[in-house]
């Protein structure tokens, strides 16, 4: 992070949730920062972090259990997961304050990170779940127009679209779940931290990712291509390496958002407005 990023607010405190954030532009080297800082988060936080990855995990699991005749929409619903990642991952956000402020990384309180300010972080959970949805069905209809081979399993899945076995089907199952990934991830880089961290309201905090997007193309473009790398990693190991991997992703998410939004009373520059 940025040297002038130290915080000053304490954790719990409210904030003005109509007051629109200063958005900073970071370097593209920044990314490497963040993921040292999710992995600083990740040694410090321990068993509490990895209960969050092992929820990733579980889920996965549970999912292919549930869809084991129906792997179009397992595979829809497994990658659009991560889609809503960003609501799922409060807790770790949680840990990662509580251990810039020198707090213990407790795992209870953290499991009800998201009650402070429940209504807009409710709102931004559903409109993430109308996109899951939505894409869950987007996922059907290019296994029915472009996967041949008969009723495939999770490994040959796994394995034509890693390989590019199936050139025209993995092509289009990028370049669809690549506009909704790139959509969710546009909203929600720095929304969701901001609507837990300063109480801020969803649309706010909606706009304020599209501006941080929009002044930091190219950091948060690598950024978001770390995330996408780590998800296969996850999906490749057959969830397993979610378990790491997730609580990573947070917990580095964090020090994007401390990078990219100013502290309250930081004088560098006028806020930016939508």
């Amino acid at each position: 992070m940025s040297e002038n990023d130290t915080p000053v607010t304490t954790p719990g405190a409210d904030s003005p949730a109509s007051r629109f954030p200063v958005i900073r532009r970071v370097k593209p080297g920044a990314v490497v920062g963040w993921m040292r800082g999710g992995c600083h988060d990740l040694r410090r936080s321990g068993l509490p972090s990895l209960f969050y990855g092992s929820c990733f995990a579980i889920a996965g699991w549970l999912m292919q259990v549930v869809f084991a005749e129906a792997y179009a929409l397992f595979a829809g619903l497994t990658t659009g997961f991560l889609l809503v990642g960003p609501f799922l991952t409060l807790g770790l956000y949680d840990l990662s304050r509580r251990i810039e402020f020198g707090m213990p990384a407790k795992l209870a309180p953290t499991l009800a990170a998201w009650r402070p300010n429940l209504p807009n972080v409710g709102l931004f959970a559903a409109l993430l779940a109308i996109v899951l949805l939505v894409w869950a069905r987007a996922s059907i209809i290019v296994f029915a127009l472009f996967f041949t081979g008969g009723l495939p399993t999770f490994g040959n899945v796994v394995h034509t679209v890693l390989t590019f076995e199936q050139l025209d089907f993995a092509l289009v199952y990028f370049a669809v779940g690549g506009f909704f990934a790139t959509f969710v991830f546009a909203i929600s880089v720095i929304a969701v931290p901001l609507m837990f961290d300063r109480k801020t309201d969803a649309v706010t905090a909606t706009i304020a990712s599209l501006v941080a997007c929009g002044r930091n193309p190219v950091p948060l473009l690598l950024w978001g291509t770390c995330i996408g790398a780590l998800g296969l990693i996850g999906f490749a190991t057959f969830f397993v390496g979610l378990i790491v991997t997730m609580p990573l992703v947070g917990h580095s998410t964090w020090y994007a958002y401390r990078d990219i939004v100013a502290p309250e009373d930081d004088g560098q520059g006028a806020a930016v407005t939508p």
